[in-house]
């Protein structure tokens, strides 16, 4: 039993065709075991430079910091060097072989079309290629801003639109250039990329019709990030807008993803479409024995002297209505920042309350007169 055990570990490792010179028992005793010991020894030296550093009580918090951040660094390339030399150490002089064979492996293709042929290593190249895209696209649009936009006349929301866009047509063509550069033939992809369009599109109609309404919100500005808006009967500010939904933060501090087209295609409420100033309008009701000059100045006082409503446009009492229990009085105040409505009517109502009381102006009970005969 243990001599097979032996046997079998200790033999070449076999991976279909491909042989090393290499068992089991080599991998762990000169490889797994030494790399466990210098993972353990790079664990030790960091925690004890951890402690080493952020001793001295005269060095700034953000030198301390910086310090340790290099200090870490440099353990992990010390780490990584040894990791290099136990696997040179296994595969000793073949390895020129095993990368020969594993380079080979990659460039199988996965996928062959025409005179293109997509394998592992055209998947892991395109991923840079991503990501420089996007790395160029916001470099392109920060110069862009603060540049070319920023010698021109225009209002914010057309800047967005065009910053935008620039930047989304700059990172398409550095993925189509790059993707190139890799050896993707695009024109022998056209046919499958059609074929494949059609099934997806029926499969993803909703995904496309949000990236449309995307384009629209982008362009038209309905609505724009900072914006305090009704939708779905949720009132919030938008957070942020991208090409498939946008962000809402609700007065409750809940965060909505709303797709796109659901903003375009239905009614929304914007308190800052065009001035972020709003009427609000605080109700009450007055006795019927009340004199309403008296109550139309309180009201009007009590909106003069809050800090959160404007002196001008001027604040308004209306008679709105004459009920059941009382005369119901509408104070119309203006206030800078919709964002601050709640805020605004609250304080307002508190200050009415404490003026009424002052001068005895009663808010009256729900009440109805039965006459017997």
């Amino acid at each position: 039993m243990i001599e097979k055990f032996w046997n079998l570990v200790n033999q070449p490792i076999r991976i279909g065709p491909i042989a090393f010179s290499f068992s089991i028992f080599t991998i762990v005793v000169r490889f797994l075991f030494p790399l466990l010991i210098a993972f353990i020894v790079y664990k030790l030296l960091l925690y004890f430079a951890k402690r080493l550093i952020y001793r001295p009580k005269n060095l700034k918090d953000d030198i301390k910091e910086k310090i340790f951040r290099y200090t870490r660094l440099l353990l992990r390339v010390i780490f990584l060097i040894v990791v290099t030399i136990l696997v040179g150490d296994v595969f000793e002089a073949e390895i020129q072989n095993y990368l020969y064979v594993f380079w080979n492996v990659l460039k199988q293709p996965l996928f062959t079309s025409g005179s293109t042929k997509i394998s592992i290593i055209t998947i892991l190249l395109a991923i840079p290629i991503f990501y420089i895209a996007s790395w160029v696209s916001k470099v392109t649009k920060r110069f862009v801003d603060a540049t070319l936009l920023g010698r021109v006349t225009i209002d914010e929301d057309t800047r967005f639109s065009i910053s935008t866009l620039v930047r989304y047509t700059v990172m398409v063509i550095v993925i189509l250039i790059g993707l190139s550069f890799i050896g993707l033939n695009f024109s022998s992809l056209a046919v499958l990329f059609g074929v494949l369009g059609i099934g997806v599109g029926f499969g993803l109609q909703d995904t496309v019709a949000n990236f449309f309404a995307g384009l629209i919100i982008i362009f038209e500005r309905p609505i724009k990030e900072g914006d305090r808006i009704i939708v779905g009967g949720l009132e919030g500010d938008v957070v942020h807008i991208r090409l498939r939904s946008t962000i809402i933060n609700t007065l409750t501090n809940e965060t909505i993803v709303v797709p796109n087209n659901k903003l375009v295609g239905n009614s929304i409420h914007n308190y800052s479409y065009q001035d972020r100033r709003i009427i609000i309008v605080n109700k009450v009701q007055v006795s019927y024995e009340t004199d309403l000059s008296i109550a139309r100045e309180v009201l009007l006082g009590v909106a003069r002297t809050n800090e959160l409503v404007l002196k001008y446009p001027e604040p308004r009492v209306r008679v709105s209505e004459f009920q059941d229990s009382g005369i119901l009085l509408e104070l119309w105040s203006w206030i800078e920042d919709s964002t601050k409505k709640l805020d605004a009517i609250s304080s307002i109502n508190f200050e009415i309350w404490k003026a009424f009381r002052e001068n005895s102006i009663i808010i009256p009970f729900p009440q109805m007169d039965v006459h017997v005969k």
